[in-house]
């Protein structure tokens, strides 16, 4: 029974945390620079878009409890031989209201290179409904890029990691 009330008090304070503070601004062209290229002179004559849910928190035990997890969003370029230029990766919250926006202009990421934006496990601003959005293009025919997300986190002693993988953005309806 102590054992119980014990895990019941160290539980307590992840099942009622508040949101946290605004994370600071990851600069991605410093933090990805090896990663990176210049942008193509050519035109972007091939472009698309994926949404990748994540999960910066999860209920458990019927609703009662509250596991919140770090997210990585990884945009990994699969083409061996073509940059990849992103235009947006943008963060959405439960609601559909962005949460943050990490581009300011467009990147372009090397073949075969991969760049990620990590948001730590106290931000749950996201809440149990966040994604992503993420627009590429390229100077013609690519290897569409991989998207997704890993989701890492834990209490007491279980440890949880899951990956989300992006679905690509396509308009749906009749012809």
């Amino acid at each position: 029974m102590r054992a119980g009330f014990a895990a019941a008090m160290l539980l307590c304070p992840l099942a009622f945390a508040g949101p946290a503070a605004a994370q600071p601004k990851v600069n991605l062209e410093q933090t990805f620079a090896d990663s990176l290229t210049a942008l193509p002179k050519e035109e972007l004559a091939a472009s698309g878009g994926f949404y990748v849910p994540a999960y910066s928190s999860v209920a458990m035990s019927q609703g009662k409890l509250r596991v919140d997890f770090s997210v990585t969003l990884s945009v990994h370029n699969a083409s061996e031989t073509q940059a990849l230029v992103v235009r947006r990766i943008a963060y959405f919250d439960t609601t559909g209201k962005q949460v943050e926006s990490y581009l300011k202009a467009p990147v372009a990421i090397k073949p075969l290179a991969t760049i990620s934006i990590f948001i730590p496990t106290d931000d749950v601003r996201g809440g149990t409904g966040a994604n992503f959005i993420v627009d590429w293009a390229a100077t013609g025919e690519i290897a569409e890029p991989v998207v997704e997300a890993l989701m890492v986190g834990g209490i007491a002693n279980a440890h949880y990691a899951f990956i989300s993988q992006g679905r690509p953005t396509r308009t749906a309806g009749k012809k």
